[in-house]
């Protein structure tokens, strides 16, 4: 019997946390294997969906927006190597809205100046010519980021998959049993295994399981990853009617109102969704269909800010959920007792736009060490929610 391979690294959790992270070792020459429970961007999973947006604008955090702009130049070449590339990104503009006192738009602007991202800003007059669709009388300022827009989830989450698959990464469908602190020796972790039997081993070990790295490591990470249900409607667009789709609308955040939205983007309707965090959940027995109160807030809502849409149909709906940390800011650092394994998460619902950078930043810190970004560490996360990072 031929002995059992042993892989450089071992990345649980096909989202795009940990698709990016397999894709950015392969490249520097690592054998991988990547492990998923129920598949890459499945639908319970935070990177499942059809669309999220990538945007560069983070106020004044100037750290998220050079994370941003890296990362949507990396998308972008993976997307240019790929046969229908054009489907997975969409150059919708993303527009920011918000009073005149709004001071998060004029810091926002000083970091997109020096970032070099193309924005407009704009004055109520022009809110209110260019975009008739919105409600707009409390809105008296806002900043359009030009060259952002959508980013087709999990279409891109596969193709990120496919693409290391082509680099010899190694992928498996398989429930991984949570390892334990006693099973490691001096040297750390050498083995995993699954819910069949099977041990696994591998030089490092990456846990990129969004909403479930609480429950596998429960007693350090059960109080620090807020997993909260986030719920996702799309209406129906009057027929023949453009006005809310791209170009006629861009993606749209207003933050005082804690909602973004989608425009129309390949006929799945207009989407709307509350920023806001959701109650807390259990990634596996949360009940995956939108409440009664929550359709009757998001159609008030549509009716006051968009007045065309006051009696449009919703056509589909999506319960997710956020895996968020104390403040939002991400967790990229080792297990505190076991010196080979990693965490990897903390989305906090911006985070899907970051899979490159992040992959790219944390295959550098396995590889190289060197400084690590003290936000991300497991220390500076706290047991309770004040969030910080939008």
């Amino acid at each position: 019997m031929s002995k059992a391979k042993t892989y450089d690294v071992l990345v649980v959790g096909a989202g795009v946390f940990g698709a990016w992270t397999a894709l950015q070792l392969a490249r520097r020459g690592q054998s991988v294997l990547l492990i998923d429970a129920y598949g890459p961007g499945n639908s319970r999973a935070s990177s499942g969906g059809e669309s999220r947006i990538i945007r560069m604008g983070y106020g004044a955090d100037e750290l998220y927006t050079r994370w941003a702009v890296r990362s949507l130049v990396r998308w972008k070449e993976m997307f240019a190597e790929t046969a229908n590339s054009s489907a997975l990104f969409h150059e919708t503009g993303v527009l920011w809205l918000g009073s005149k006192e709004y001071a998060r738009l004029n810091e926002m602007t000083a970091v997109l100046k020096r970032c070099k991202v193309p924005f407009e800003s704009l004055s109520s007059s022009a809110i209110v010519q260019r975009y008739p669709q919105f409600s707009s009388h409390d809105l008296g300022a806002g900043i359009l980021e030009t060259e952002s827009g959508v980013l087709m989830a999990r279409r891109a989450v596969a193709t990120v998959v496919e693409e290391a698959l082509s680099l010899e990464v190694e992928y498996r469908q398989a429930l991984v049993s949570p390892p334990q602190a006693a099973d490691a020796q001096s040297a750390g972790l050498n083995a995993i295994s699954t819910s069949d039997g099977e041990k696994i081993s591998a030089g490092q070990f990456v846990f990129a399981c969004g909403a479930w790295l609480g429950k596998i490591f429960p007693e350090i990470l059960g109080s620090r990853i807020f997993s909260s249900r986030q719920e996702v409607f799309f209406f129906g667009v009057p027929p023949g009617d453009s006005q809310f789709s791209a170009p006629s609308l861009p993606t749209w955040l207003i933050q005082s109102d804690e909602v973004y939205g989608v425009p129309d983007l390949e006929s799945r309707g207009f989407k709307i969704a509350f920023d806001s965090h959701g109650e807390r959940v259990d990634p596996d027995a949360q009940t995956r269909v939108v409440s009664a109160e929550s359709i009757e807030r998001v159609r008030a809502y549509v009716a006051k800010r968009f007045p065309a849409l006051a009696n449009a149909p919703i056509v589909e709906t999506r319960v997710c959920q956020y895996e968020n940390t104390s403040n939002g800011d991400f967790l990229i650092d080792r297990h505190p007792e076991i010196n080979n394994v990693w965490f990897a998460g903390g989305g906090s619902g911006h985070g899907f736009k970051h899979g490159p950078a992040f992959g790219e930043y944390l295959a550098q810190q396995i590889l190289d060490g060197g400084p690590a970004e003290p936000r991300f560490s497991l220390a500076s996360k706290a047991t309770e929610q004040k969030r910080a990072v939008y």
